[in-house]
């Protein structure tokens, strides 16, 4: 309110007295504007009558944002946050990732059977990210320790290797190193492969920052939320690492990359389902739990093409290939719109 009625254009401002949705009309009564104005999704048939009733002028305005950006409203920002815990990794600002393809070679003991690229997605946090659904939580609350709001504005290569040895502390007691492609994908904006060959940390990268390349991805890929991996579930156990499993995956890596740019759906459907087959041939525990009655009831549907999970897998969400995310969001609202960070 300081700060409102500080503005030079501004002659009073006040805190509206009443409370509920229609909260302002003993401040109406006490101002008696000529002109009332509300954005649209504020309007109402109740405040057009209640300006007629007191001669008043309404006037609704359309929020109209720039080109290539989405239209805000407090609105939906209360929504969102209100969704947000205070213990939980749930923010305005730090992105997630989403693993395409080529997820566990950034782990020495698989890639040293043979080399391969992992593919991520940086996405924007538009949805709630439940913890212990493969989006790289444990990754985004060790950030936070760092940057609680944002990350900062810095090489995005050298982000990533920084939170790599964060979170990756020699001290650490449970003998697990977290794969690189976590820290990689939530640092390094846009579409990008990062190639592995029995080492923790990528010997090469490559980005995709093309509008057209992730405007592509962004409308046949989605996400379908499933129960969250349980506690104690291990997805390693079990596991059948072969060279010939190794290579399969990083071949359906390759694949997919290729397609991506080629913008081929056909070939990115079926790379992307190979890579998520060789995935579970490796490690069969991903599919553990809740998660094949879900592909059991979405692979069937024909505008599926190809289905995965994001991360170690046991649960979180199914990652569908679709022919067009709008359509598929409009009969399946549970479905989840990606937006890719581009920046």
């Amino acid at each position: 309110l300081f700060m409102v009625k500080n503005i030079k254009a501004v002659k009073d401002a006040y805190i509206n007295e009443g409370s509920g949705v229609i909260d302002f009309l003993p401040t109406l009564d006490k101002v008696k504007p000529d002109v009332f104005v509300v954005n649209a999704e504020g309007g109402s048939d109740e405040k057009r009558r209640i300006c007629k009733e007191r001669g008043i002028e309404y006037v609704e305005l359309q929020r109209t944002p720039h080109a290539g950006l989405k239209a805000r409203s407090s609105s939906d920002l209360k929504k969102a946050l209100s969704n947000v815990s205070d213990n939980s990794a749930q923010e305005v600002g730090i992105p997630t990732r989403l693993d395409l393809a080529g997820t566990w070679i950034d782990q020495p003991y698989v890639s040293m059977y043979h080399p391969g690229w992992a593919i991520t997605i940086s996405l924007e946090p538009t949805f709630e990210v439940r913890d212990r659904c493969g989006l790289s939580t444990s990754t985004r609350k060790m950030i936070q320790k760092i940057w609680p709001v944002k990350l900062p504005d810095m090489n995005p290569e050298i982000l990533a290797k920084l939170v790599f040895c964060f979170e990756n502390d020699p001290e650490r007691s449970d003998g697990i190193v977290s794969g690189a492609q976590d820290a990689i994908g939530i640092c390094m904006p846009g579409l990008v492969r990062h190639y592995y060959d029995n080492r923790f940390w990528p010997d090469k990268f490559e980005t995709c920052l093309d509008e057209k390349v992730l405007s592509w991805v962004e409308s046949h890929v989605c996400m379908i939320p499933m129960d969250p991996r349980r506690p104690g579930c291990s997805v390693v156990e079990g596991k059948d690492i072969t060279e010939p499993k190794v290579k399969n995956l990083a071949k359906a890596a390759d694949d997919c990359w290729n397609a991506i740019l080629a913008m081929d759906f056909a070939a990115f459907a079926s790379a992307f389902q190979a890579s998520f087959d060789a995935q579970v041939a490796l490690f069969p525990a991903m599919i553990q739990g809740c998660v094949q009655s879900y592909i059991d009831q979405y692979s069937v549907l024909p505008e599926v093409h190809a289905w995965k999970m994001p991360g170690a897998g046991g649960g979180g969400y199914l990652v569908l290939v679709v022919d067009d995310v709008k359509s598929f969001a409009q009969q399946h609202p549970e479905a989840i719109e990606l937006t890719i960070r581009r920046k």
